[in-house]
């Protein structure tokens, strides 16, 4: 790995499913990557935002990012087929959507391919949505990623949902082997990929546009519902300029301390528009909710180590919570940890709710998604079955 601690590797990121890196080191000689995930983090030092007014407690829409997991040991198939089987839980407990992620060349995670996915999670569920969280758009052709989703609005209509992001779900290096034999396409052409995208899934191209006529196939009579996703600045203001629903990664890194105002500039510039009336905002968060506070406990030290190895480029998945447990935490990678921003809320039942109740009136937002991480599966699933129960979700109780 070139480069001291001082030098950048990437442009600034976008959306959820990429980060950028910036080589720093937690001993000498032992250059490891910091994880910085989205975008706008410089411009978004300094806003000033009004303190919302408190909403009282109150039932939320929840929904779940899925990042399909791999643990130690384990295989990616035995992650997607869990990813699988939560999507059929959330869907009886009441969950209003179910989105997957786009990462590459990250052995820890098992979604690369959204779009396939979606297929077979929307075949094995009956209610919720499902969509992308996110595609990543640079990576791809907009006329593309409009067929593939007009072809799952076709078998899953009024069901689909399209979350789009500009990071590039993993380093650069994966990201010019996702692009060879031609050139990784230049981020400064997302908004306009966004606007072609759009009027292909309308089918109405303006004509002076220079693809005016082409038409994505099939049509599926509806439209899938389009999201933009991120951690900053940018893709807020994006998605309102667009009259567009946003998505904010508040457990993406440094993201959480600006997100109040980021999300307050998204809908002080939101313009209406054919999709919204007025600004939608959802926010992602990554929780842990057990009865258990040693299952708590063990959780929280497997994903910081987890994320210590990672960014090493030694991760094999999730880590085993005796041996996350067993694990010394040195200074450096303390400091590690502090720099890149880990946020999770993790806890019981009520403290879990408390928290998340909170963040939602920060946010004030009723729409709240979660993202969860635990090596034992099933740990993962009662997790999201408590949040449903302490919701009240309509399906809480059912059984899976």
């Amino acid at each position: 790995m070139a480069g001291g601690p001082s030098s950048t590797w990437a442009a600034r990121g976008a959306g959820w499913a990429g980060f950028i890196v910036d080589p720093i080191s937690l001993s000498p000689g032992i250059p490891v990557v910091e994880a910085v995930f989205g975008e706008g983090r410089a411009e978004a030092n300094g806003f000033s935002y009004r303190e919302p007014t408190m909403l009282a407690p109150r039932k939320l829409t929840l929904s779940v990012v899925e990042q399909s997991p791999v643990r130690q040991g384990g295989s990616g198939r035995e992650a997607l087929l869990e990813t699988l089987q939560l999507a059929e839980a959330v869907d009886a407990w009441g969950y209003r959507r179910f989105w997957l992620a786009e990462h590459h060349n990250l052995p820890g995670i098992a979604s690369t391919s959204p779009e396939v996915l979606i297929g077979e999670v929307a075949a094995r569920t009956q209610r919720i949505r499902v969509g992308s969280g996110g595609i990543m758009l640079p990576h791809y052709s907009a006329l593309k990623v409009a067929e593939n989703f007009r072809t799952l609005e076709c078998l899953h209509p009024n069901r689909i949902d399209l979350g789009l992001g500009r990071a590039p779900g993993g380093d650069q290096r994966t990201a010019a082997a996702l692009a060879h034999p031609g050139r990784m396409r230049d981020v400064r052409h997302y908004p306009d990929q966004i606007d072609d995208l759009m009027g292909y899934l309308d089918g109405d191209l303006p004509s002076g546009h220079p693809f005016a006529g082409v038409q994505a196939g099939p049509d599926p009579g509806t439209r899938p519902e389009v999201w933009l996703l991120g951690s900053g600045i940018d893709s807020a203001l994006m998605a309102a300029e667009r009259g567009l629903p946003f998505s904010f990664a508040h457990f993406f890194g440094t993201a959480a301390a600006q997100g109040p105002a980021i999300v307050e500039h998204y809908r002080d510039r939101f313009q209406p528009s054919p999709e919204l009336d007025e600004p939608r905002l959802n926010v992602a968060l990554q929780v842990l909710c057990s009865e258990d506070a040693r299952v708590v406990e063990g959780c929280l030290a497997s994903m910081k180590l987890g994320r210590i190895n990672m960014a090493r480029g030694v991760g094999l998945g999730l880590v085993p919570p005796e041996e996350a447990l067993a694990h010394e935490f040195s200074a450096e990678e303390e400091v590690f940890l502090t720099r890149s921003g880990m946020s999770s809320i993790a806890g019981t039942p009520e403290s879990v709710v408390r928290e998340v109740l909170e963040l939602a009136d920060r946010y004030q937002t009723d729409d709240v998604s979660i993202v969860t991480f635990s090596y034992d599966f099933q740990v993962r699933l009662r997790s999201f079955e408590l949040l449903a129960e302490s919701f009240g979700l309509a399906g809480a109780g059912e059984s899976a």
